[in-house]
């Protein structure tokens, strides 16, 4: 059997993704095939040669993510914060963007045993990360849809068997009065990653054709559950607690607005992406 050199399957993927207009066609290209040859994509270089079922593998899994199909509904897998995450149809998959928002978060909590609420949680990215990076924590979690509740069940579970120290999952809509009602004035930390794209904005067919609409799409102007969200945080926070929310690139202005209008909430700002986009918004409770 010839054995074949993965440099340039490789190659030929990327150039099969770059052709499908994929936006990041030679990292997709190689951890692809580090998902098909089980290992880590840094141990790429140390696989010269593969085998011709590899190769076929391969082939096989960039011609799905060249119809669009997400990355990481393929390799069933998605990371943030240094938590594994389970993820397929029926959740928002975490973007890299959200890794600002989670390390901004954590470089404000100062409390011993603090208390994270993570609204709109998904597959339970962002609480996950909190746990396993504050061991201490109590961590709550909040999602109103069943599907992605289930994968975040999943996930916590998978966490929890790992070591990190479990967080709580609640059932609950964050559009509804006394959300959490019985954690007012107790929380250190709120996080929130919610729909708030506006309605009818072009999306990419990753997210067009398999994230949840209703994950990714908040209302006419994209702020229908952000506005929620200021009213519960800032009810939830005690004094010298923070509040970080993750916004639509035209919210720059209007997420540090929603917050100043709350009297109780101070050292309101807003934070740039790696492209130096506006994507979150923060502020402590006074």
């Amino acid at each position: 059997m010839t054995r074949h050199p993965l440099r340039l399957a490789i190659n030929e993927a990327e150039r099969l993704l770059a052709a499908a207009g994929v936006d990041s066609p030679r990292v997709d290209a190689e951890l692809l095939a580090a998902h098909v040859l089980g290992v880590e994509r840094s141990r790429l270089p140390l696989i010269p040669l593969v085998d011709p079922p590899v190769v076929e593998a391969l082939h096989k899994v960039v011609r799905e993510r060249a119809t669009r199909v997400p990355l990481q509904h393929i390799t069933g897998r998605a990371h943030l914060g240094g938590v594994d995450l389970e993820v397929g149809p029926g959740v928002f998959i975490p973007r890299p963007e959200t890794e600002l928002v989670l390390e901004w978060a954590l470089s404000t909590v100062e409390s011993k045993d603090p208390v994270v609420v993570d609204l709109c949680t998904g597959s339970g990215a962002l609480a996950l990360a909190a746990a396993h990076r504050l061991p201490d924590a109590s961590v709550h979690a909040v999602e109103r849809d069943p599907s992605a509740l289930a994968w975040a069940r999943r996930n916590a579970d998978a966490r929890a068997a790992a070591g990190d120290t479990p967080i709580t999952l609640h059932a609950g809509d964050v559009t509804e009065p006394g959300v959490l009602s019985d954690l007012d004035g107790q929380v250190d930390l709120v996080l929130c990653n919610p729909p708030y794209v506006p309605d009818g904005t072009e999306v990419q067919p990753e997210v067009a054709d398999h994230d949840p609409r209703h994950a990714v799409f908040g209302g006419p102007d994209g702020l229908e559950v952000i506005r929620h969200v200021v009213a519960v945080a800032a009810r939830l926070l005690k004094p010298g607690g923070h509040v970080a929310i993750e916004h639509d690139d035209s919210h720059g202005a209007v997420v540090p607005s929603l917050l100043s209008s709350r009297r109780v909430l101070t050292d309101v700002a807003d934070h740039r992406d790696l492209a130096w986009r506006p994507r979150f918004a923060t502020a402590r409770r006074v």
